[in-house]
């Protein structure tokens, strides 16, 4: 039986943090302190009390 959507705005059927790290994109790197700022920015704007993985991809994702 296949999966549902976790959200139904997008075309995947499995959510990112269920997903492998695509070999393409090499070892992943530590955050900068600017990019943790903007993550932990991102979480308290949205409510939470620490950033989560989204948060952290988000951040790593702006350019420098």
């Amino acid at each position: 039986m296949a999966k549902k959507p976790y959200n139904s705005m997008t075309s995947t059927t499995t959510p990112v943090w269920e997903k492998k790290r695509p070999a393409s994109l090499g070892k992943s790197k530590k955050l900068t302190p600017a990019q943790k700022a903007s993550a932990k920015a991102s979480a308290k704007k949205a409510g939470r009390p620490y950033p989560n993985l989204v948060d952290n991809m988000k951040a790593a994702r702006k350019k420098k």
